[in-house]
């Protein structure tokens, strides 16, 4: 478990990466992303997660180059959308992902969502840009235990990554076990349920306990549950709390009682459905 804001969680091909990080969806291409991308590098983050289809990479390069730390001090996701998978269309979205960053290499890059008939070929477009050295690890985001088990019957190299909505409400049992026992390091998108969760009277009530708030004990609870977390703020003000979170331990009791919340309850798409909706 990391006890450390720069902590690292290695990965199944031996990477390093940060166990917590900050997350841009939804954050505006101008001085909002870059800023805030700024500020919480400068305060300690160095995991920053994006994706094409934010549509916000040049102002995340940017707020990276502006922060004063070594690009290869900072470990940097981003993702292939939907309508940009496929063998070659995956190859050119990532050179697309990778000029509006400004950098030569992504420390990681994951298949965005499980797009039917085409994420086989997209998966193999990662591995190639994987063994050009052109990023230093590949995964997936939403996919279930199906998903990956029908990917990892063709491929080469195993996802290092699945990042997934996870959340008191949606607890993914079924897909924890699964990773834990392929060695694929689950993460953690939409954290606090896009703000579902922060009037929740167990959360308050534990928080209090702690002299913390419901969002910290959210994001504490997932870190001691070995899930990678990347709450996505624009504000400093929550940058800097998001990730005070390392001076103090939920109890056993505490865990089994957020543990209870689950209702396998979503916020976003499920990744069986998403493209008919």
């Amino acid at each position: 478990m990391i006890t450390h804001l720069q902590d690292t969680v290695t990965l199944n091909n031996g990477v390093m990466m940060p166990g917590f990080g900050l997350g841009v969806y939804k954050a505006a291409n101008d001085e909002t992303v870059v800023n805030a991308v700024k500020f919480a590098i400068q305060n300690g983050y160095r995991s920053i997660d994006t994706a094409s289809y934010y549509d916000n990479e040049e102002g995340v390069g940017q707020g990276i180059r502006e922060s004063g730390i070594a690009r290869e001090d900072i470990f940097v996701t981003s993702k292939v959308w939907n309508d940009e998978q496929g063998y070659e269309s995956t190859l050119e979205a990532f050179d697309r992902s990778l000029k509006k960053l400004k950098m030569d290499y992504l420390d990681l890059y994951l298949v965005h969502w499980p797009v039917r008939g085409k994420y086989k070929e997209t998966w193999r477009a990662l591995e190639k840009l994987y063994a050009e050295g052109k990023v230093r690890a590949i995964g997936v985001s939403n996919f279930h235990p199906h998903h990956l088990e029908d990917l990892m019957r063709d491929s080469q190299v195993k996802p290092a990554i699945n990042q997934v909505e996870y959340h008191p409400h949606l607890a993914q049992l079924e897909l924890r076990d699964f990773c834990e026992k392929e060695h694929i390091q689950l993460e953690a998108w939409s954290p606090l349920k896009r703000g579902q969760l922060l009037n929740e009277p167990i959360l308050t009530e534990i928080a209090e306990k702690h002299g913390k708030s419901a969002a910290q004990v959210i994001l504490r609870w997932d870190i001691q549950n070995n899930v990678i977390t990347i709450p996505k703020s624009v504000t400093k003000e929550r940058i800097i709390a998001n990730a005070d979170i390392f001076d103090f331990s939920l109890t056993e009791e505490d865990m089994e009682k957020i543990n209870r919340l689950n209702i396998n309850d979503r916020s976003g798409k499920n990744p069986d459905s998403f493209d008919q909706e």
